[in-house]
């Protein structure tokens, strides 16, 4: 297939062209280049296919004119930085995603890939949530991408095949590595501070996965029978791998020799716990086999970061926190208060 990939210089479309390269689809992307100044060298060089830097408030049909799928990872992707400014959240994750399901659609793209998230299931509790449950975002980026769904799904036709890809939270090594999510982060501090730092009391459960199982679920869900597929949700993940965010840590501790566990003396329970089923993804996609789980994927990091010679400037840095990268854009007037850069930085032609 010819596909367009949105956001694929950033932490996961990074690694999924790839992988859609090794599967023979002939791949293309569209970027803003908001995180063009975070490349992680030990994380490996990023694929260069054809690209066009744009955002994708500003996409229209031409740009996805030729195109069989179009997968839709770009948007500003953590709770904090969400939180920052809801208003452009929306606008990004929500109005901007409808907009690119609405311009492929124009274009006569048949297959529409959303990256959603399980962050849509917020406040769930401690008892098993499959794609049925409730919806219940406790942020803006959780709102933003239940309402994209909304969306995007009712734009589903014969012609037209959306499809919801909910992955848990990711871990992994990147070529555009964030430190600010929860197994990157611990074991950053436990490497460089021999410290593992929790900033909550541990009690929540999250359900992780590698970034890699993020990328073959799309490819599964890109190669499947549309007809399995079509205006469908699915959770990314497997449902053995739901943790206490203590029980990570742990893991964390038993993989950097040395280090100790310490909560934050104002430590309390982060509101966002839920508990995942992924059966449905290993029934109705079984060409989606996950290979990895979070012994592998600490191991992993450990050895990039020590490997690397990590500091602790180095990953409480904004190179590599989303959340200060986009504050110190801001500040230095590099980009707007909407988040686009300047016209004289953009190109003016899509770039290879």
């Amino acid at each position: 297939m010819k596909v367009l990939v949105t956001g694929h210089r950033g932490y996961i479309g990074s690694v999924m062209v790839p992988i859609l390269l090794q599967a023979g689809h002939a791949v293309q992307g569209l970027d803003s280049g908001l995180y063009r100044r975070c490349a992680y060298a030990p994380g490996g060089v990023s694929a260069q296919v054809p690209a066009q830097e744009k955002d994708i408030r500003d996409v229209r049909p031409s740009d996805l004119t030729g195109f069989d799928a179009v997968i839709h990872l770009a948007a500003l992707s953590n709770d904090p930085l969400s939180n920052l400014d809801p208003e452009v959240t929306y606008a990004i994750n929500h109005k901007g995603a409808v907009r690119v399901a609405t311009a492929a659609k124009a274009a006569g793209v048949t297959r529409f890939l959303f990256a959603s998230s399980c962050s849509n299931y917020g406040l769930s509790g401690a008892d098993l949530i499959d794609e049925n449950g409730a919806l219940n975002p406790v942020s803006a980026y959780g709102h933003s991408k239940v309402r994209a769904e909304h969306d995007i799904a009712a734009l589903g036709d014969a012609d037209f095949a959306p499809v919801f890809l909910r992955p848990a939270t990711a871990y992994g090594l990147s070529p555009m590595l964030r430190f600010d999510i929860v197994l990157n982060n611990l074991v950053a501090w436990a490497v460089t501070q021999n410290v593992i730092h929790m900033k909550s009391d541990g009690t929540p459960w999250r359900p992780i996965v590698h970034i890699r199982d993020i990328s073959s679920a799309f490819l599964a869900a890109l190669e499947a029978p549309s007809e399995r597929v079509h205006n469908q949700a699915f959770n990314v993940g497997q449902t053995e791998h739901n943790y206490q965010i203590r029980q990570i840590a742990e893991v964390v501790a038993a993989t950097v020799p040395g280090c100790r566990l310490e909560y934050a003396d104002d430590a309390g329970p982060d509101p966002r716990s839920y508990r995942v089923d992924f059966s449905k993804i290993a029934r109705v996609l079984p060409a989606f086999r996950p290979q990895w789980d979070v012994v592998a994927g600490a191991k992993e990091l450990f050895e990039a970061y020590t490997g690397s010679g990590l500091t602790l400037s180095d990953f409480e840095g904004p190179r590599y926190q989303r959340i200060s990268h986009i504050r110190q854009l801001l500040e230095t007037e590099t980009i707007d208060s909407s988040l686009r850069w300047p016209e004289a930085v953009l190109p003016a032609r899509a770039s290879a």
